[in-house]
């Protein structure tokens, strides 16, 4: 199935923030955001070489990127992240928070607890981290956008997940809260929540379940990364100025409200 696409310069000096950005969702928003015009951080924990390329994607079609390591759970680690960010292109208008710490499919009453909580801890402190360390330059600007992704997973519980849908449900709790703290001081917040997309990590879930759920998504189809990116890309912009606090999905109808 086609879409059209579109580019803008919408994201002209403003300086974007993508965690976790070397692959998938997180290279894809990258990507459309430089396309859009706006100089994109692209982080990365270990893939150091994908990261690059996703800047070499961005700065050979004429935008402006770098790559930044830094494990978005160490808040040290995340402050040099962001000082990088801003010695380069100066104060983070937008943040996505896309960074998604892996986790294992696991029975609920076999799940150790060690593994969960490295799980719900490791997303909501990567979240957490870098929303307090970007918000001072926003509020002084009295200017920001925070995009979360999170994951239908929190509506379409599936055994196995549980660590998962948590993670995500507490993420989806930390934007509302954000997103209600900061609306006066001209930064807002918002969740975009993807249903099944095709990347790299959801491949293998993929391979046994993907014409069960193509058959059961009323657009016939399921999202690629970039669908994701330009709902990002939307709620990053200017064009989403007066909304705050909501949470978007990202699954072709296959979960209506």
């Amino acid at each position: 199935m086609s879409r059209n696409t579109t580019t803008h310069d919408e994201f002209s000096d403003r300086t974007i923030l993508v965690t976790g950005s070397s692959r998938g969702i997180g290279a894809a928003t990258a990507k459309e955001l430089a396309e859009r015009g706006g100089d994109v951080v692209v982080n990365y924990r270990t893939s150091e070489d994908r990261a690059e390329a996703v800047v070499d994607s961005i700065t050979d079609a004429g935008g402006e990127a770098i790559a930044v390591q830094a494990d978005v759970r160490d808040p040290d680690a995340v402050d040099e992240l962001v000082a990088t960010a801003e010695s380069a292109f100066g104060t983070i208008d937008v943040l996505v928070n896309n960074a998604n710490i892996s986790f294992s499919r696991t029975p609920f009453l076999e799940h150790p607890w060690d593994e969960f909580r490295d799980k719900l801890v490791g997303e909501i402190r990567a979240a957490y981290n870098c929303t307090q360390a970007v918000t001072p330059g926003m509020l002084e600007h009295e200017y920001g956008r925070i995009v979360y992704v999170s994951s239908e997973a929190t509506r379409t519980v599936r055994p196995g997940f549980s660590s998962h849908v948590v993670a995500k449900s507490a993420l989806n709790g930390l934007a509302r809260s954000v997103a209600t703290e900061l609306a006066s001081e001209g930064v807002v917040a918002n969740v975009i929540s993807p249903g099944p997309v095709r990347t790299e990590a959801s491949a293998d879930v993929l391979e046994q379940f993907e014409d069960q759920l193509i058959a059961e998504t009323p657009m016939g189809d399921l999202a690629e990364p970039r669908d994701v990116a330009r709902t990002v890309a939307l709620f990053a912009s200017d064009d989403a100025s007066f909304v705050t606090g909501t949470r978007t999905p990202v699954n072709g109808g296959l979960l209506v409200e």
